[in-house]
């Protein structure tokens, strides 16, 4: 790489920070920083941030990020963005700030998402004008909650962006959407790309609120020269569409078309397929938008509660898991794989359903909860422990079922997150989702996955197929054992069963 090399420049605004990374050509990352940025809770229930705030983390992890790699900032041809979704910035007509945003994980407006499916308009339309329920952290019903409570800040604005989009617009003055992190709106038909004018009319949102849509790929502003100096970058370089934070990390983990699917097991559980046709469920079950990849869509299945329901499990029921691993120097989670290893696949009749904070994916439902099923005098705390993997890796697996249900091919799963660490989760992984799963070789970020995006629309690569082929690769790769995952789909029929009973609990 020569010192005129074009370099470009992925920024991800987190919930608890702004990511920043640099790639060259050839999407081999050159430096990257993280700027941390403050979160406020000011009741329960409630979760903000202001904007501002972004933006001083924003030039902070850019001026690091260039400083790591000097020369850096002049070479940088375009820019991509990704973010937190959901979120809902207000503007008022001179572009200022309105009110602090209402974040992805505030749940105030959950009496009007009831209400639309509830009363009016009804859940059937809701899915058939946006192919997707609607939950308290998306945008739109954050705007009907302002409409009804703060009647004022609602008259003033004029814009509603999503967070990367008002990072858009701080560093180019223009107000610009792509079609990924729109599709979680509530106000988008995510079939055709666009806004609906049904759920517009239905809910009374008038569609200059909302800023014209430009693929991701596609550079739809160029940075300005105030923004420029701020950032030590060169101005009128593109900026591209961009992404909502799961689909750039799923083209930063390669997930641009079908038959390759991304897990991540954090504290939550993310199923992500690409699908190259619009699928959705009939009682959206999965998140059906659209991908970061022009014409093509994704449906997600979000578990609220994967690694934490374990990490509750270790620190409630195992503290003398925690106790023994620290004597023998290894991680607590380790030696509950091994004590879940002792005991064979089904852990003798003993479920354990993972709905400790509710559920959103496959079973969309916060009322319901958790615990152990078929809890007898013979279990010991290894059937517990296989009980509590096995009830986890089967609510993810339900998601990956519903995603062939609908026609999706599913080869490959890339597996990510603290519990992709473990091998013994891994296999079991393997065949609970009957697929191939692997690691990727290394780190995927968002950041990452809208560096790339930038790249393609900068002409560095011809799609974005081509992108993640030239420059995503896997390691580890696993296939599952068919006897295995016959006597595994046994186990996801009994939580199959537990759920259900779990579900009339709620009623």
């Amino acid at each position: 790489m020569t010192s005129s090399a074009p370099l470009f420049l992925g920024i991800d605004i987190g919930t608890s920070g702004t990511k920043c990374v640099v790639i060259d050509a050839c999407g081999a990352v050159v430096s990257e920083a993280t700027a941390a940025h403050p979160v406020s809770y000011p009741r329960p229930g409630w979760s903000e941030q202001d904007p501002e705030d972004w933006w001083r983390s924003t030039v902070r992890g850019v001026r690091e990020a260039c400083a790591k790699a000097p020369g850096s900032g002049p070479r940088i041809e375009a820019i991509g963005l990704s973010g937190q979704m959901h979120g809902l910035v207000t503007l008022d007509a001179a572009g200022e700030v309105v009110r602090p945003c209402i974040l992805w994980n505030d749940s105030r407006s959950a009496a009007i998402c009831e209400a639309l499916h509830a009363r009016e308009p009804g859940l059937a339309t809701v899915l058939r004008a946006t192919g997707n329920r609607v939950f308290p952290g998306f945008q739109a019903p954050k705007l009907l909650w302002m409409r009804e409570h703060e009647p004022a800040a609602y008259a003033r604005t004029a814009k509603a962006l999503l967070p990367k989009d008002w990072l858009r617009a701080r560093l180019s003055g223009a107000y610009m959407a792509e079609p990924s992190d729109a599709s979680g709106t509530a106000v988008f038909d995510c079939a055709r790309r666009a806004w609906s004018a049904e759920m517009l009319e239905i809910t009374g949102l008038p569609r200059a609120l909302f800023p014209d849509i430009a693929e991701s790929p596609v550079h739809s502003t160029r940075l300005s020269g105030p923004a420029a100096q701020e950032l030590g970058l060169r101005a009128g370089i593109g900026i591209a569409g961009g992404a909502g934070d799961q689909a750039a990390a799923a083209i930063g983990s390669g997930i641009c078309a079908e038959g390759t699917v991304s897990c991540n097991i954090g504290t939550s559980g993310v199923v992500f397929a690409a699908s190259n046709m619009w699928r959705a469920t009939p009682n959206g079950e999965l998140h059906a938008f659209c991908h970061a990849v022009p014409d093509r869509w994704h449906l997600m299945g979000v578990m609220l509660s994967a690694g934490g329901s374990l990490r509750w499990f270790r620190d409630t029921l195992a503290q003398d898991a925690v106790a023994e691993a620290n004597s023998r120097g290894i991680d607590a989670y380790d030696l509950l794989a091994e004590r879940a290893d002792r005991v064979a696949i089904g852990s003798d009749g003993l479920v354990f359903l993972p709905y400790l904070t509710g559920e959103r994916c496959p079973i969309p439902d916060p009322a319901i909860r958790g615990g152990f099923a078929g809890l007898d005098i013979s279990h010991g705390r290894d059937h517990l422990a296989r009980a509590a993997f096995e009830g986890i890796t089967a609510g993810l697996a339900g998601n990956v079922d519903l995603m062939r249900g609908l026609g999706v091919e599913v080869r490959e799963v890339r597996l990510s997150g603290g519990g992709s660490r473990s091998p013994f989760w891994r296999a079991m992984c393997a065949e609970m989702f009957d697929a191939r799963v692997s690691l990727l070789a290394s780190e995927a970020s968002g950041a990452f996955g809208v560096a790339l995006l930038a790249a393609v629309g900068a002409g560095a690569f011809p799609s974005v197929d081509a992108a993640c082929a030239a420059t995503i690769r896997t390691k580890d790769a696993l296939a599952p054992d068919p006897a295995r995952v016959r006597a595994y789909s046994a186990v996801k029929s009994r939580a199959g069963l537990a759920a259900v009973r779990a579900l009339r609990a709620t009623e």
